[in-house]
């Protein structure tokens, strides 16, 4: 059985004001169908964020529409589930109606992990949707499971799916994985750890502002495959049956250097190791970086990009005048511009200010960011000082 292992679409997403919805169509709508054809997909993963917030824009909504009505014409089942970006209720609604024409969407836990069975000339294929879920939820179902970490809320949640190993299985999960049990590292919860993924700018903040909780790459034990989501760069995790697929396009700077692909997985017979495979994407527009002198970046022969998204780093001492509408002129999709002080040389780009370095009110606002995808109001944010004071919390 071939199954093509998507995840991150984050479908409706701007980067630095300019929409990937083009780029998303052209993924979604040609290479993804005329790579089905070619390789013969049996059928297809999404593992969670399929949006990019959680309420979507309506170009967003309709492109996912016209992505699974055209996989369903080609009669190939898609199994999809929630990630962080995703609202659950939202991309719930009809699923029972979707299931009558091959697509199956697991976007709330509700104390059982939905079950597809696919068939090839092996047998039965068991495919697990564990959408993206909290600790509490799985304790709400649960609340006799000695359930004190995150950890041990994905443990309890597969547990109880009481699933059979001696047949093949694969699960679709989207969380932060790592390579081996020992999972907090020495710096607490919220620094890194060797056996990490490798990140991206966006998973970085989101490590450094606490809204991570890892899990060991342990926890699938006994599955034939495991299909994550969540990290944007394609990787193995603890071996190589866990994958995170990546997303399909670069969405920040820090991924511009990253090969984005397509995951094809062969799946054999009970005990034989799947066959796996990553396709290049064909990107419709590159992401680069210059950096150099402004006139020296500027020479017509040095304009060798002009349709890619371009970020631009000045060496120049002295401001330029004007100087990103005269890059726009030459790079209509140049994404931003900034100078190179001499104490950011050696700054790799993305990481942000360190957390401790924060106020209490710009480690809140990240949060909200972060999870909500939209920071925090004043009101909001005398709430949280106020239940902070309440708490003890110091450095208000």
């Amino acid at each position: 059985m071939k199954l093509l292992h998507l995840a991150d679409l984050h479908l409706g997403k701007s980067v630095n004001e300019i929409s990937m919805i083009p780029d998303q169509k052209a993924i979604l709508l040609t290479q993804i169908p005329e790579l089905i054809d070619r390789e013969k997909i049996d059928a297809v993963l999404i593992a969670g964020d399929v949006y990019d917030r959680s309420i979507p824009p309506e170009d967003a909504v309709t492109l996912l529409d016209d992505f699974l009505s055209l996989l369903s014409g080609m009669k190939i089942p898609v199994l999809a589930i929630s990630g962080n970006h995703d609202s659950d209720e939202r991309l719930d609604f009809g699923s029972r109606l979707f299931e009558k024409t091959g697509i199956y969407v697991a976007g709330r836990y509700q104390g059982r992990l939905r079950e597809v069975t696919l068939n090839d000339e092996y047998g039965e294929v068991h495919c697990w949707l564990l959408p993206y879920v909290q600790s509490s939820q799985v304790r709400y179902f649960y609340p006799d499971d000695p359930i004190s970490s995150y950890e041990d809320a994905v443990r309890a949640a597969i547990r109880h799916a009481d699933i059979d190993f001696s047949k093949r299985n694969v699960i679709l999960s989207h969380q932060f994985v790592t390579g081996r049990p020992d999972t907090v590292p020495a710096g607490g919860a919220g620094a890194a750890s060797a056996f990490d993924p490798l990140l991206s700018g966006s998973e970085v903040k989101a490590l450094n502002v606490g809204t991570v909780d890892r899990i060991s790459s342990d926890v699938y034990v006994g599955f034939d495959y495991v299909a994550l989501g969540h990290i944007h760069r394609p990787q193995e995790i603890g071996r190589p049956t866990v994958r995170y697929a990546g997303s399909p396009l670069k969405y920040s700077l820090s991924e511009a250097d990253q090969i984005k692909s397509f995951t094809i997985i062969d799946l054999k017979e009970k005990g034989a190791d799947p066959e796996i495979r990553l396709v290049p994407v064909k990107l419709p527009h590159e992401m680069r970086r210059l950096k150099g002198p402004f006139m020296e970046l500027m020479k017509p022969e040095n304009i060798l990009y002009p349709d890619d998204y371009i970020f631009v780093t000045l060496t120049d001492r002295t401001p330029v005048p004007d100087a990103f509408s005269i890059v726009r002129e030459h790079y209509p999709n140049a994404m931003g511009l900034r100078y190179e002080t001499p104490e950011e040389e050696n700054r790799e780009e993305g990481d942000g200010e360190p957390v401790e370095n924060k106020s209490f009110d710009e480690r809140a606002d990240d949060f909200s960011r972060t999870v909500r995808g939209i920071g925090l109001t004043d009101e909001e944010l005398q709430i949280l000082r106020e239940v902070a004071e309440e708490a003890g919390v110091t450095g208000l």
